[in-house]
């Protein structure tokens, strides 16, 4: 595989968390379908959007709180730029960021970029399976993080640390169960070594 090809979030009220991905923006980025799978605690992964300025992270949040997500940690300043922490009706995580302390232009809530964080017991290890089943490595901060080279996809995938993440977001680390998450590839399906799953996909 080379590209992340769709990112899949599964909810138990699949109607009402289509209804908060397609309110604020984000169905371009992520579909959705039902599920029964039980899941309890951190699922392993966030996603993070990233903004120009300060005033779009706010305009996104207050979109994600509008639609009805629940903040984690409020947006503050920081020593690498200014953020908060959402989590949305069907469980996701959300990280929005920007690595600007100072707005420079016009408000317009523009998302930037979108990544998805994998939260992996050992990023090394996780990057090895992901380069031999054909995944570029775009960045590498040895077992701190990795960000696949993948062009073609709307949403960059990342590795990092589970236990880093869960502090990170706010969540404790503990949790068992689906992930809730299905990821699309152009290759045949496959599960990591964390059990995110990989189905074949044409989109």
């Amino acid at each position: 595989m080379n590209t992340l090809a769709s990112v899949t979030v599964e909810a138990s009220d699949p109607t009402a968390a289509d209804a908060f991905y397609r309110a604020t923006g984000l169905d371009t980025y992520v579909t959705v379908r039902g599920t029964d799978k039980p899941s309890t605690g951190f699922r392993g992964f966030a996603l993070s959007l990233v903004a120009s300025q300060p005033g779009d992270v706010d305009a996104i949040i207050g979109a994600t709180a509008a639609a009805g997500a629940t903040t984690l940690k409020p947006a503050t300043k920081s020593f690498w730029g200014y953020g908060g922490i959402v989590q949305t009706p069907d469980g996701t995580i959300i990280k929005v960021a920007s690595s600007s302390k100072k707005d420079t232009a016009p408000v317009t809530g523009t998302i930037d970029q979108v990544a998805l964080l994998l939260g992996v017991d050992d990023v090394k290890a996780s990057k090895r399976f992901y380069v031999d089943n054909g995944l570029a490595v775009g960045r590498s901060f040895g077992g701190k993080y990795v960000e696949f080279d993948t062009p073609s996809s709307a949403v960059t995938l990342a590795l990092y640390p589970r236990r880093a993440l869960a502090k990170d977001t706010g969540m404790p680390q503990e949790g068992t169960g689906s992930h809730h998450l299905v990821l699309g590839t152009d290759a045949a399906p496959l599960t990591d070594p964390d059990g995110f799953i990989w189905e074949t996909t044409s989109a």
